[in-house]
């Protein structure tokens, strides 16, 4: 089968299609024939050496993924062979989405949603696992309550804006100028251009906080918090500091890393079929042009998300 492998850590042009053996699915799991491989920022992150999850290489990148069960193991219930299903499998061990299949455990995957295409569906499962586990698991947000998603026209901050809306709640948002329209649309009821406005001074008394930026604004959100309110950061997980000044600020911490979720997909999945959550595609490009697509995600420019097709 295809794959897209590397040899070394490096650029996007390390990133080059090759061959490899088709994987051989274990007791538990299904074999799935992939149509489309969502592209995330920790991808570059781990091409590039900044984030070694996957050791040295060689490797084969991509975590999320949409396509159609090839192989069913017996004693497998949950899907038969032809179901289409999507997923984040093994996160953050190697899954290798950057290829033409996936062997992974079934309650890694749920039943793609109805109405989304392969290419909607594979932008889906880490960012939107990584709102939903930031904004109900961890943050616990519910109807009625104020909460500001920073970065709200990205990857995980255009997703967080809808389940956040979905939930009932008063979404404020940071976003350029260039994104204020398209973060109107996906339903948040603030947007803040962060190059003209300062989130710190503006807003107080919020319930929660999801930091999708870094750079700060975790430390700066604090003060947007009411007492006993929720910052969540996806990017300083593991901040010390941090976590012991939010407790002393009288306030909760939580450091949120995205786990393989079928009960999260399914959540994902009804928000989707009910109309209430989309997953906007900015780029499709083809499996041999994932250096373009890394290129592109680590312009920090990306509206939505980028997809392989493969």
């Amino acid at each position: 089968m295809r794959v897209v492998t590397q040899q070394a850590f490096g650029a996007p042009e390390v990133l080059q299609v090759a061959e490899a053996a088709k994987p051989e699915p274990l007791p538990s799991e299904v074999l799935v024939r992939v149509h489309a491989s969502g592209v995330n920022p920790v991808d570059a992150y781990v091409r590039a050496g900044a984030f070694p999850l996957l050791g040295e290489p060689p490797f084969v990148l991509g975590w999320d993924v949409s396509g159609v069960v090839e192989e069913v193991v017996p004693g497998v219930t949950r899907f038969a062979v032809g179901d289409e299903v999507y997923g984040m499998p093994f996160f953050p061990r190697a899954a290798g989405g950057y290829g033409e299949y996936v062997a992974a455990p079934s309650r890694q995957f749920a039943r793609k949603p109805e109405g989304l295409d392969h290419v909607q569906a594979a932008a889906l499962p880490l960012a939107g696992l990584t709102a939903w586990q930031g904004l109900v698991d961890a943050a616990g947000l519910a109807e009625g309550q104020r909460v500001l998603i920073h970065g709200g026209g990205g990857g995980v901050g255009h997703l967080a804006v809808q389940i956040a809306k979905a939930r009932g709640a008063e979404v404020y948002t940071t976003a350029s100028a260039a994104k204020r329209d398209f973060v109107r649309e996906l339903g948040a009821d603030h947007v803040l251009d962060y190059r003209t406005t300062d989130f710190a001074e503006e807003l107080r008394d919020l319930d929660v906080v999801l930091d999708t930026i870094g750079n700060g604004y975790g430390e700066r959100s604090l003060r947007t918090l009411r007492g006993g309110g929720a910052l969540v950061t996806i990017v300083q997980r593991t901040d010390a500091e941090l976590a012991a000044r939010t407790a002393a600020e009288g306030k909760r911490f939580a450091g949120v890393t995205v786990e393989p979720d079928h009960v999260g997909l399914e959540a994902l999945t009804g928000l989707v079929e009910t109309g209430r959550l989309r997953p906007y595609v900015e780029h499709v490009l083809p499996l041999e042009q994932a250096a373009k697509a890394h290129a592109l995600v680590e312009s920090g420019r990306t509206q939505g998300k980028i997809v392989l097709t493969v």
